[in-house]
Formats: structure tokens, sequence, C-alpha cells
């Protein structure tokens, strides 16, 4: 080297052949984000190479764990006005635009990630080189936030591999993997990671020509037609998200059907755009959503525990996907029932979940040998940590721990998947009663990433933080709580659902039902979630909760059970289900005014009834755990984040009302106080 400058998180050195190696460190971070420093050093840093005119230009990451993985989400939460908004972001676009502008190739060096702002700042160099690893990911996930790409990023994908391949980026905010970023023609070249630089300076000295998309792609961009295939874009957007609800993707579809062939003022209208995006209720809920993950993910930090061995006791559908998901995620797995006949069924569906996740072939072996069918429990010596999964009877499970207590590891985790038994009614008989946690996991286990991580009074904090970290170790969501029935997620979920029923009883069709709550913003109505997670399922924790809290035990929910019409499951239930899906038919009948919070008052008030009673005493934690474990309207931010945006006197005065019209089940909560 024989020209070196050096700034505080990009430097950048000049070699013998003329080349520049242009690399982010973020100073004092663990991952490269794209702060307001650090694009302004970058500014200065390509002064700098402006004036040195080097042949060309890489751009590379000096961590290890990846490349850059976005904008500073934090600083999100202090922009005031779209106007302040605007110029932040305009900011940044002009210093990737005089990146983009070095009259030299410029190559962009991909290791680990490369995700929003990040991937936005490779688009602006004419060449980019990915890691040939399936664990390297690139994307444009803004749409998660509710804004769309800031920094040319709308612009410059379209530009580079057409409008279907970038439109489905930034719509659905999904990873590429480096092979296929490689085919859709994001990425010129994909080599193993050892030989990443070397591929960086071979392509600096003899750069390829810049890759532009085919005819076709450039015909869809016309006039006319551009109008038409935005039609169909937002078409398929309205399949699954609301306009009013999440109005990012809507946005990004606009800014390409009015301004699609002028990307000078696609630029300023991506800024504007943006900006407002960014000061909405929206993008301000799913902000702090994400912020809530990562705050969950942190409950992990610096608990050092060794988990390598997992015995799961139970192989159904809860028991058999919790084994499978350990044995995933990289842990040795025993799975344990009576006989061979009811673990065989978990073994398939963990090869489904293998061959769909990891899909090479050799990796999905690797799991399917970490995870091993063992009738006798002879992986219980050996377990660092002892996962009960068995039917819900508190006689049954206290049986099974005197079972398993004597032949654990002193230091092993004894954890139980029970829904809804307080652990109080567990432990009774065991030599350690403390030792018991609750690790209550969610269906379906792979898609659901809370996991409650229960304990006592008398839990010791090494038990909990046990529990805790091996949440993290594969790689869930944990929420701490105190024992009591229901937990957290089941006990403000039952009442939405009770109440749904009880609206059903009066007459209102369900899907009517179903449709007030998804025009709330759930996921799924409350009736097609009973059906979902199962009638008796529902009917037993209704029972529990019932007792503990009066939560009302609609009459027909008690007939479904006894005439075995269990839901999903069984194929019929409230629903009949066909191929996975309820078969709803067509009600024009409107949704009667006020029923969405009728439904939804309910589980706000008994969110507010597990913070009063300290359930969870961290009210970030119990909106997090509300929506990661109930899908509670994400872009609401949780229901103490709505309550809160809509008025804490408003919703009391809503429950008064709904309380004269049915009854004291509506009456506010004593917490209520507390919140306010």
């Amino acid at each position: 080297m024989n020209q070196k400058t050096r700034k505080s998180n990009w430097s950048w050195s000049l070699d013998e052949d003329g080349v520049g190696w242009l690399k982010l460190d973020k100073q004092g971070a663990s991952t490269n984000v794209l702060s307001t420093e650090v694009m302004a050093d970058l500014h200065d840093s390509l002064g700098e190479i402006e004036a040195a005119s080097p042949k060309a230009v890489v751009v590379l990451s000096g961590k290890r764990n990846g490349f850059i993985a976005g904008a500073d989400i934090k600083e999100f939460t202090s922009l005031e006005s779209p106007e302040e908004a605007f110029d932040l972001v305009r900011k940044g676009q002009h210093v990737l635009d005089r990146l983009e502008a070095l009259p030299c190739p410029t190559i962009a060096l991909i290791n680990g990630f490369a995700l929003g702002g990040g991937l936005e700042l490779a688009l602006a160099c004419r060449h980019r080189i990915s890691v040939d690893d399936p664990k390297t990911v690139m994307g444009l996930p803004e749409v998660k936030l509710g804004i769309h790409p800031g920094f040319g990023g709308t612009v410059r994908s379209i530009a580079l591999v057409g409008v279907f391949a970038a439109m489905d980026m930034m719509l659905t905010g999904r990873n590429i993997r480096p092979r296929q970023a490689y085919r859709m023609g994001l990425v010129d070249q994909i080599v193993p990671a050892r030989h990443l630089e070397r591929a960086g300076r071979m392509m600096a000295l003899s750069p390829p020509s810049p890759r532009r998309p085919g005819l076709r792609e450039r015909l869809l961009g016309l006039g006319p037609v551009r109008g038409l295939v935005a039609k169909i874009l937002d078409k398929q957007v309205g399949k699954k998200a609301r306009r009013d609800h999440y109005p990012a993707p809507y946005a990004i579809i606009d800014l390409w059907r009015r301004h699609g062939d002028d990307p000078a003022g696609m630029y300023v209208a991506e800024a504007r755009s943006i900006a407002q995006l960014m000061c909405s209720p929206t993008s301000r809920s799913l902000v702090r959503v994400f912020l809530l993950q990562d705050k969950m993910k942190a409950l992990g930090a610096g608990k050092k525990f060794d988990f390598r061995h997992v015995h799961v006791v139970g192989a159904g559908v809860m028991g058999g996907d919790i084994a499978a998901w350990c044995a995933l995620r990289g842990l040795s797995v025993t799975l344990e029932d009576r006989a061979p006949e009811y673990i065989g069924p978990a073994i398939a569906r963990a090869s489904k979940l293998f061959k769909r996740k990891l899909r090479e072939p050799r990796l999905v072996q690797a799991a399917m040998d970490r995870l091993i069918p063992d009738m006798d429990g002879t992986g219980v010596p050996k377990a660092d940590v002892v996962i009960e999964a068995i039917f819900e009877n508190a006689e049954a499970k206290r049986e099974l721990y005197g079972r398993l207590e004597p032949r654990m590891k002193p230091d092993a985790v004894l954890a139980t998947n029970t829904s809804s038994i307080r652990l109080e009614e567990l432990c009774d008989g065991l030599k350690d009663p403390h030792r018991l946690i609750g690790l209550h996991f969610f269906n379906p286990v792979a898609m659901m990433p809370l996991v409650e991580v229960i304990r006592t009074a008398e839990t010791r904090d090494q038990d909990l933080d046990r529990g805790v970290a091996f949440a993290r170790r594969i790689d869930r969501l944990p929420l701490p709580c105190l024992s009591s029935p229901g937990f957290v997620v089941n006990r403000v979920l039952m009442p939405y659902m009770m109440e749904a029923l009880v609206v059903a009883q009066e007459g209102v069709p369900l899907p009517v039902i179903d449709r007030a709550a998804r025009a709330f913003g759930m996921p799924m109505g409350p009736v097609e979630l009973a059906d979902t997670v199962g009638l008796d399922v529902a009917h037993h924790v209704a029972k529990i909760l019932g007792e503990a809290y009066g939560f009302p035990m609609p009459e027909e929910l008690e007939r479904m059970v006894e005439r075995k019409k269990l839901g999903r499951k069984t194929g019929e239930g409230f629903y009949v289900w066909k191929d996975g899906k309820p078969v709803k038919g067509k009600s024009d009948q409107p949704v009667p005014p006020g029923l969405a919070d009728r439904l939804l008052m309910p589980m706000v008030n008994e969110a507010v009834a597990v913070y009063r009673d300290r359930v969870v005493d961290d009210l970030d934690l119990l909106d997090a755990g509300v929506i990661f474990g109930t899908g509670f309207a994400p872009f609401r931010g949780g229901p103490i984040n709505y309550a809160r945006n809509r008025g804490i006197e408003e919703v009391r005065r809503c429950l008064a009302d709904l309380e004269k019209k049915h009854g004291a089940r509506f009456r506010a909560d004593e917490g209520w106080d507390q919140i306010a």
C-alpha cells in the first residue's frame, strides 16, 4: 500500500495497482449500519477518492458478520416532521449519487448480509460480488417498517433486475440468497468467502459491462404498459394488506406508476414518499415492534449456558414440532413417547420442515440425524433441557416429573409446555420444586416466534435465565412471565375468542364476525382462530380461565366439543375445512357498528389486567408478547400502545358503554389507573 487515509467509520487505501479499497467498520458497534455519522464520513471519503482518481474502487465491510444491515432504525424515532425526514433522506441519496457517479468501476463485496440501505449502497456500485453461502442474504425489507427504500433503491433495483423481481423484493421484504441473487442479476458473481477480496481485485482490474435488464423488462416500464402492470401489482398486494393499514407497498407501486420513466423525478418523489411514511402512525408502530423484538432478543444476552442436547417427552403436534425446531437449530434431540406409531408422524413432519427450511439434501440429512426417536427415555441423563409436552393433565405431568427428575443432570432445565396450568400445581412432589419452569411454545412452532418463559415467585434467577437463554439459542423470542392461569397470551386471547362466539349466538354470521376483526387489522378472525387452535383446546383453556377470571363459556362451544367437531383438525368446526382452509361462503350483511370494539376491547382490557397482576411487569414486553403470540395487528404497536394512541379515557368510555349494553365482563380493569 502506498497511500492510506483513515476515517472514524470508513477507511480507504490505494494499492500498487491503483485500486481503491473503501472499508466500513462502524466504530463502537458489532454491525455496520448507515447512521447519519456513517453517511457523513462516506461523503468525506468519496471526496478524497475523487481527488485520488483510482482505477477502480472496491467497497467492503470490516465486520465479519456482514456487509451493512441497513439504516440506523433508532434515528427514525427522533424525526419530528416529514420535512425533517425529507432532508435526512435527500442527504443520504446525494451521498449514494456521488458513489454512483465515480468515473471508475465500483464493486461491492457482500459478505453475510446486505439489507435495506446496505443493499441500496451496493446497488449504487456498478458491480456486486457475493459470498456463496446460504447464510448470506440480500433484501429490501423496509416495507416491514411501514416504509420503502429511500436511498434510491426503488429506482436502482428496477433498473438492474426489472420491475417484477425488484417489486417482489420491495413489496414482500423477503431475503434473497446468493444463488437466486445471481440468477436474477442482483449480483454479478458468487464466490467462496476465502476468494471474495481476490475476486474483487480481479473484477476491478478487468471489469465486465454493467448489467441491464432485457428488452421485455424495459418495455414493461413504458407508460401505458406500466399502468397495467401497476394495477396487477396493486391487486396482488390487496390480497395480503389493506392500504389504510399498510400504505407502504402501495406507495412503492404508485412511485413507479407515476415516475417510472423519469429516474431523476423518482428519486425526489421517493424521498417525499418515505418522509411521509416515516412519520405515519403505521411506521411509528412498526418501528416500535422492531425495537421491541430487539429488546426481547437482548434478554438472553450475556447469559452463557451450553445447550447441546434436548429431550422432549410427548410426540404430539406440539412436542413433535418443538423437537423438530430444536434439531433444525442445530441441537441433538431425543423424542420420547410410548410407541413408534406416536413418534412416526412427528418425524415425518420434521422431514417436511427440514426440506422446506434447509433445501440442501446434506443439511436435511444432518438435521434428521440430530432428531432421534427414544421410546425408553435414554436421552434424559445427558439432556441439558428436558421439555414435557404431554396432554393437559396436572396429575399425569406430576407423575412424569417424578420419573424424570432422579435421572436428570443437576443443572439441566426441567420445563413444561403447559398452555394454562399454573406451575405451582405441577411442582409438588419434585425433590427440587423450584427448578421447574414453563417453556410455552405456540402452534405452529416453526412460525410463531414467541416462547413464554414461566416462573413462580420462588423460581431461582439462574433457572429463569437458563430458560431465557435456551429460547434465544433456538432463535425464539422469550417473554418472562409469572405463573398464573393462562399466563399472558392465552389469558389475553381467550376473551376475544369467547366474545366472538357470544356474538355468533346472538345471530351475527360467522364470516361477518371475522371480517370485523380483520378490518381492525387482526391477521385472522376470532372464529377462524378458534377452529385453527382446535375447539377442544379452546374449550379446555376457556374452562380453566373461566374458573379463574370469570370468562363466559358459550354453550355452542361445549356442544361442538361434545359432537367431536373440533375445527380444522377434524375437518369441521364452526366452519367446514377443505385443503386446510375454511369454507366461509359469502355474506353481504354489513359489519354491525361497534362490533370491532366489542371483540377487541376485552382483549385490550385483559392485557391491562395482566400488567396489574404483574404477570409481566414491563409494558413494552407485554405489547411485544401479545403481538408475537397472538398476531395482534402489528401496525397498531400492541394493545397498550393502541390504547394510548386512541386515548386512555376514550378506551375507558368505550368499555363503560359496552358494559351497559352487554354486562359486567366489559368492566374496565382497575389497572387502567396504572397505565394512565
